[in-house]
């Protein structure tokens, strides 16, 4: 599920209202994911979507930090945040995320670290030649103080009394009632098979720490919005050695004054005379250099197109540059002195509709439309 423009409310996707309290949002997200989950809806590919779609909610509803900024800024709002990507995660390790929720998680096994999100702004101009972005962002990161292990200094690992050193459970109820017979992660020992005697004071024995982290990422030249820089191995660190997961900075590509963007090309709009529009003109019109040159021919129409050729933005892959299409708007005065009426009325006698060919066309079928009417009516 990638971020987009599109991404849904959170709040609709768990059926909540805005004001649901921590314990419905539990129960609301515990239902979707059984509805959801993959194992349930062998034939609807859509399923897996879904399921991440709740995780991902239920990450920023249930944490109260989080929950504020989405409620005041959206999703916006949540740029920096430290936000697992879940659409690159697999569904199991969603559950080991939570279990909490599902009473342990399915099937354990060593897993790499979770990927992070986040998000960065940029202008058009930046879209154009490429930047360079310096983002700040949280993580869990291993506990400096015990090295990740989650025990005191000297502390020994004694053999789990939950699953006898098995790392897991069988399920008897919970998703049991759901899918069947279910083998899960043992909740005391989290599938190591012991657990720490004494735990490390710092991070009372998880091993992870909140950490702030400062990167620096490039951005391409041609990067649409809405997609995302990934930086390998800035995610959070995997487990018993496993390799971090990655980090990646979804862009958002700032509104331009005078662009639209349509793939590679920019699409201006710019108003001009009905005086420049009949006699022609050369005139200025915005770059995203600055400015550039357009000749505008004489008996220019309203709405007509002229094309730049090579003032757009680069090809992502290939580094071809679109154009700059400048769609003129003719402007009729509203408002004319006396001297300027005088000389309109004037042009307005010597006027011939007979050899102004869009007039022309017009009128003649016009006189035949009436004619046949008539002819009818009579």
């Amino acid at each position: 599920m990638s971020v987009s423009a599109s991404r849904r409310d959170y709040y609709e996707v768990l059926g909540l209202s805005r004001d649901a309290t921590a314990e419905q949002i539990k129960k609301a997200y515990r239902r979707s994911a059984h509805k959801h989950h993959p194992d349930r809806n062998a034939n609807d590919p859509g399923a897996e979507d879904k399921f991440k779609e709740a995780a991902e909610a239920y990450e920023v509803l249930a944490d109260d930090a989080k929950r504020q900024r989405y409620d005041q800024f959206g999703h916006a709002g949540l740029s920096g945040a430290g936000m697992h990507d879940f659409s690159h995660m697999a569904v199991d390790d969603i559950f080991s995320m939570f279990t909490d929720i599902f009473g342990g998680a399915r099937g354990r096994r060593r897993r790499g670290g979770a990927d992070l999100r986040t998000e960065v702004t940029i202008t058009l101009a930046d879209a154009a030649t490429g930047a360079e972005r310096r983002i700040e962002f949280s993580r869990h990161d291993d506990c400096d103080t015990c090295g990740g292990t989650g025990a005191a200094a000297d502390s020994k690992r004694a053999t789990c009394a939950t699953c006898g050193g098995y790392g897991q459970v069988e399920q008897s109820g919970g998703l049991a009632g759901l899918f069947g017979r279910v083998i899960t992660t043992c909740p005391s020992c989290r599938g190591r098979g012991s657990s720490v005697v004494t735990p490390c004071g710092s991070c009372r024995g998880t091993g992870k720490v909140v950490k702030e982290r400062v990167v620096t990422v490039q951005i391409p030249a041609g990067i649409h919005d809405g997609q995302a820089v990934r930086i390998r191995g800035e995610g959070e660190p995997g487990e018993d050695g496993m390799d971090r997961g990655d980090l990646h900075c979804y862009v958002r590509v700032a509104p331009h004054p005078f662009f639209e963007r349509q793939d590679n090309d920019l699409v201006c709009r710019m108003p001009i005379s009905f005086t420049q529009a009949a006699l022609g003109a050369k005139v200025e019109v915005p770059a995203l250099s600055g400015s550039a040159e357009l000749t505008i021919p004489r008996g220019t129409q309203h709405g007509q197109i002229f094309r730049l050729s090579g003032l757009g933005l680069p090809d992502l892959r290939s580094g071809r540059r679109g154009d700059e299409l400048v769609q003129v708007l003719v402007e009729i005065p509203k408002r004319l002195n006396k001297r300027q009426e005088e000389l309109l009325r004037d042009f307005a006698g010597t006027e011939d509709r007979s050899v102004l060919p869009e007039s022309k066309g017009f009128f003649e079928k016009f006189k035949d439309y009436v004619a046949g009417d008539s002819g009818e009516a009579s």
